[in-house]
């Protein structure tokens, strides 16, 4: 079963104002973005359980043109603030990385431009 990492062209997470938290699943083929988003596995139900906050919170978008699958999450805490862990959300996409996503191929050639798990 392929992993998001063998299929995505970079898996990131970053801040989205102060109060929310964006990720980013960016693809390099249609063939590919379109499996990944078919599957089923990428979503509000997903961020809802992995992040801890309610499911109607999520806010997810698969945009086509770009091969992205963009989700937005409230913080727990505002961005900075003395309990914040990472202040700028950059973190916090670790674990997408190991997703596993059934019945998708993994393409041939290098994929994921980050740091490995």
């Amino acid at each position: 079963m392929a992993r998001l990492h063998e299929l995505a062209r970079l898996v990131r997470s970053k801040n989205a104002g102060p109060f929310a938290v964006t990720f980013d699943l960016i693809f390099d083929d249609p063939a590919t973005f379109e499996s990944v988003r078919d599957a089923g596995v990428v979503t509000p139900e997903l961020f809802a359980r992995l992040y801890g906050v309610p499911e109607e919170q999520v806010m997810l978008v698969a945009y086509a043109p770009a091969l992205a699958i963009k989700a937005t999450i409230p913080r727990p805490v505002a961005s900075g603030d003395l309990a914040d862990t990472d202040v700028f959300g950059a973190q916090l996409y670790g674990p997408l990385v190991e997703l596993e996503v059934p019945g998708v191929a993994i393409p041939p050639g290098p994929r994921f431009r980050g740091a490995r798990p």
